[in-house]
């Protein structure tokens, strides 16, 4: 999957496998998060939507993360040293959360939630980072590199989050040598390339992508735990298979979507991810179980799909944006990409919760429901009408670097 440039290159992979393996697994406990926040402290659709987006609030604060990774060096280490400490910050937290007393009120989860997501979102600007970095390196013991190995590395930590901070040496890593540079001297190279129109255009649109769309996972929640009274443990087995198609599209991707243009493919999934919440609505209103399709089925295999379906454009735009970024900034620029799309996911979870509130939906009455669901779709497909803002110009650039090589 990955090519290894001796034994930096295993330990890399290593060490990118093993910490997005384990990022990979939060989705868990927050569905014990949102079942103890329903059951337990009894609040609303709305009220639950509103606490989850809040708590990725940390994740908006990755570019400031970014720039301390890229110029703040701890023992000659700018990055694993960070993972480290993001990952011990997510164990302390959710094992806090583990010992708390049934009765935590909802002021004491948000804090330790809050905590959790700023762990997280450490480890991964550093992840990314490394990422970035290394998959710009071309390797020069290769007479005729492929370009299209470019997103190699990224579709293998991608399919390792589908299936922490480990201690190591960074500089047994193979990882680029840059020179610590300072905060304000890196956040000076941060806002140079981010005037770079093919950089500003592709970020302004993946960001609106997500923010236009007025989420509705909390309602969704709700709707089949306290309407269809669905059992956890679909949920659960719905979790696992979304994770299963993550893995799955990391591996097809690197097989067949490389070379597909990162514009045609990214506004491909947008449309998809438009014609599912058609599905959705179509579930809502009793359509599948007419044709004597189970609800449990349905959640299990076409809303587990869905869940994750909204993250599957972030693979081929993560390719993209690496090869963009200029030396030196790699963390500061993919940190304030995942910045924004943080940022996004907050202001969509807040319009979803004010059309909520608009159709009248409550924690028992879901009549206003499928009118939800259609706008939420048309929200979906509008970016799909200027996706020529993402660039689709990187590869033959790439190409022509190669050949002077």
């Amino acid at each position: 999957m990955v090519a290894s440039d001796g034994g930096g290159g295993g330990k890399l992979t290593k060490l990118l496998g093993l910490g997005y393996w384990v990022q990979g697994f939060r989705c868990f406990p927050w569905l014990v998060v949102s079942f103890y926040l329903k059951d337990g402290l009894n609040v609303d659709p709305s009220t639950l939507q509103i606490l989850q987006n809040s708590a990725n609030l940390p994740m908006v604060g990755k570019p400031l993360y970014g720039l301390v990774s890229d110029s703040v060096y701890i023992s000659g280490q700018h990055r694993v040293p960070y993972i480290a400490f993001g990952a011990l910050l997510q164990a302390l937290s959710w094992l806090m959360i583990a010992i708390s007393p049934s009765n935590m009120s909802i002021f004491t989860i948000s804090i330790y939630l809050l905590l959790s997501n700023l762990g997280a979102s450490i480890a991964e600007v550093a992840n990314d980072a490394i990422v970035a970095e290394k998959a710009k390196q071309t390797p020069s013991s290769t007479k005729h590199p492929q370009p299209s190995s470019s997103g190699n590395l990224q579709s293998f930590v991608w399919i390792a989050s589908s299936a922490g901070g480990v201690l190591v040496r960074e500089s047994s890593l193979g990882l680029p040598k840059s020179p610590s540079v300072g905060i304000r001297n890196q956040l000076s190279q941060l806002l140079v390339a981010l005037r770079k129109p093919e950089i500003a255009y592709s970020i302004s649109w993946f960001t609106a992508s997500y923010a236009i769309i007025p989420a509705l996972t909390g309602t969704m929640f709700f709707y089949q735990t306290q309407h269809l009274k669905i059992n956890s443990s679909v949920l659960g087995i719905s979790k696992v298979f979304g994770q299963a198609t993550m893995l799955l599209w990391g591996i097809i991707y690197n097989q067949y979507f490389k070379s597909v243009p990162p514009r045609k493919l990214i506004s491909a999934i947008q449309a998809m991810m438009a014609f599912f919440m058609i599905s959705d609505f179509l579930f809502v209103r009793g359509f599948y179980r007419q044709m004597g399709v189970p609800d449990s089925l349905y959640v299990v295999i076409f809303s587990g799909f869905l869940e994750v379906l909204f993250f599957f454009k972030i693979l081929p735009f993560s390719v993209l944006i690496a090869q963009m970024c200029p030396r030196g900034c790699e963390g500061s620029i993919m940190a304030f990409l995942m910045s924004s799309v943080a940022l996004a996911f907050i202001v969509s979870g807040y319009l979803g919760v004010a059309l909520a509130s608009y159709i009248k939906i409550t924690g028992t009455d879901f009549s206003g429901f499928p009118h939800g669901l259609l706008i939420q779709a048309a929200c979906t497909l509008l970016p799909t009408f200027w996706s020529s803002w993402i660039s689709d110009k990187v590869e033959s650039k790439a190409k022509r670097k190669d050949k002077h090589n």
